[in-house]
């Protein structure tokens, strides 16, 4: 084993985290749980706004106990700084003179309305890459629009494909627009950073959470462009049958009779009868379905989500579940690849967090967790020069 056997994808790597919500932050999390050293900088008394969202641990309504804010700043540090004070901005253009790389979210424009903007950064540090998560982007008409997730999944299209088709267009459950465009951030600030490594040039990425989101809608996205206009179909496929949920005992199960043939389907079902050359094509079996659909439903009602999944999985055949989060946590595959790990904190406590969502057979994943409000101010700043006199004297200021 060398000494380089245990570290991190992104050890020796410093971030400034200016961003706020679920998309920037989720990004800077991905980062630090690769080894990179991740400053979430956040305004002095309130912190990131993600402090004050729900739910919260026990119920107890303290920025230190939401739950979105421990599960998506794991493994960072936290310094507090008021960017609208002069002194403030001073700070941040000493961090950013020496960091490769600061994740933001704010409105465009509004740090080059405080001289910190690309141009203005890259001066002293020519190799900084600066990643901007935005709704929109920063340009175009929409540029400066606000939104939440649910005019992230509108706009995007998400909301349009994702629903039963005689209902209206429903939300995606959880935060899919911000954690896509997390991700896509987290994919465009590497490749730039790569890029800065190798050749000294830093580069301003533009991340808008609806392009990528609008970037998951893969042949949705495309059939406009041959003529043809998709329609969502609900919990049904759009050319296969069966491809869709069907309940069980204790939930839904997924069944699909790829890649095995319809044979091995009604083998399964203890039914060959159905076994004809009529069957045997995807055309008729979509047509027939309204008969078929109660063949499929009196089976699978006699038997559990997961006893149905297995079933098919042994006869080579796509089946899944719905899993309910009780199923994950006690999902024996998430257990043997040791997906949630265990992480303390001063507040509440010792809980199980989701892990890493790919792996590396050379670097760990950094189980870090969330920092308390300003915690490691001192620490950051202690090292660019300031005494702690100055500390007291900023924090009296309110710039810290």
């Amino acid at each position: 084993m060398t000494p380089f056997d245990r570290c991190g994808l992104l050890d020796g790597i410093a971030v400034l985290d200016l961003s706020q919500g679920v998309a920037g932050p989720y990004c800077t999390r991905l980062m630090a749980g690769l080894g990179a050293d991740v400053v979430k900088v956040e305004p002095p008394g309130t912190g990131d706004v993600t402090r004050r969202l729900g739910p919260f641990y026990q119920d107890d309504p303290h920025p230190e106990k939401s739950v979105p804010f421990l599960y998506l700043n794991t493994g960072k540090r936290s310094v507090t700084l008021d960017l609208e004070t002069a002194s403030g901005r001073h700070i941040l253009r000493r961090l950013a003179s020496t960091t490769h790389l600061i994740v933001e979210s704010f409105p465009p424009g509004t740090l080059d309305g405080w001289g910190l903007g690309y141009a203005d950064l890259e001066r002293e540090n020519p190799a900084l890459v600066l990643c901007s998560v935005t709704p929109f982007g920063q340009t175009g008409p929409y540029s400066r629009f606000q939104a939440t997730e649910m005019v992230a999944q509108a706009a995007s299209g998400l909301m349009y494909i994702t629903g039963d088709p005689e209902r209206e267009p429903v939300k995606t459950g959880g935060h899919l627009a911000g954690h896509a465009a997390g991700q896509t951030a987290f994919l465009g600030a590497v490749v730039a950073l790569y890029h800065a490594l190798m050749t000294g040039q830093g580069q301003h990425v533009d991340i808008s959470e609806v392009e990528a989101s609008t970037d998951l809608l893969d042949r949705w996205m495309m059939g406009p462009f041959q003529g043809q206009v998709m329609r969502r179909l609900g919990k049904r496929h759009q050319v296969g049958y069966p491809h869709e949920l069907f309940p069980c005992q204790d939930g839904h199960a997924y069944i699909c009779n790829q890649p095995s043939s319809w044979s091995v389907m009604t083998a399964l079902l203890g039914r060959p009868d159905l076994d004809t050359p009529r069957y045997q094509e995807p055309k008729g079996r979509m047509a027939d379905r309204a008969a078929l659909d109660p063949v499929i439903l009196e089976w699978t009602r006699q038997r559990t989500k997961k006893e149905v999944f297995q079933k098919g999985q042994a006869h080579r055949m796509a089946f899944g579940y719905a899993a309910t989060v009780e199923d994950l946590v006690n999902s024996e595959q998430l257990q043997e690849r040791q997906f949630f790990v265990e992480v303390d904190h001063p507040c509440v406590g010792a809980h199980q967090y989701p892990g890493p969502p790919f792996r590396s057979s050379a670097a760990p994943w950094r189980h870090g967790r969330a920092p308390l409000l300003s915690e490691h101010t001192a620490e950051v700043l202690l090292p660019l020069g300031y005494s702690r006199q100055d500390l007291v004297l900023l924090r009296a200021q309110g710039v810290i």
